[in-house]
């Protein structure tokens, strides 16, 4: 006997139960592997499926994000238009509103001071009148003959009045 080269007798049992355990994983073994395997890729296949379909919806939420965001943007820029407008609207008619009661109050002062101005003048000239009537009277009331006599007179009288006065 030798190594390199066995009998027949042990070639032919050899292959014999090389054979029955071929026969008995085929019949058991390989139907369960085979089942194994093709869940694991299966598996696999849908989680790589998911993580796809996971992929795009992020991709997708990215892009409605980015959309809300231009969105917001737009909106915020509205309304800080509307904001600056109402502002200015408002603005101008509290200068309006100011300007218009300025001037009223204006109109009104300077009424008031023509009102006193013909006041005071209504004033003097009845002083006037007054101080006319009283000279007359007491120029009536004496008989002067000669110029002299009625300028003392009339002194006379005007200091008699800025006393009294």
């Amino acid at each position: 006997m030798s190594l390199i080269t066995p009998d027949f007798g042990l070639f032919f049992w050899m292959a014999v139960v090389f054979l029955c355990v071929l026969a008995i994983l085929w019949k058991f073994g390989f139907p369960v592997i085979v089942n194994m395997v093709n869940e694991r890729k299966a598996f696999i296949d849908g989680s790589l499926q998911k993580a796809h379909e996971a992929t795009e919806r992020l991709a997708n939420i990215q892009k409605e994000g980015e959309a809300l965001l231009q969105e917001a943007r737009e909106k915020q820029s509205v309304l800080l238009k509307e904001a600056k407008e109402t502002h200015d609207a408002i603005v101008a008619k509290a200068e309006g509103d100011a300007r218009e009661q300025a001037n009223k109050l204006l109109a009104d002062a300077k009424a008031q001071i023509e009102a006193e101005k013909a006041a005071a003048i209504r004033e003097i000239r009845t002083q006037v009148a007054e101080l006319s009537v009283q000279i007359a009277e007491k120029v009536v009331r004496q008989n002067l003959s000669d110029n002299t006599a009625q300028m003392q007179l009339i002194d006379k009288l005007l200091d008699e009045v800025s006393v009294e006065k």
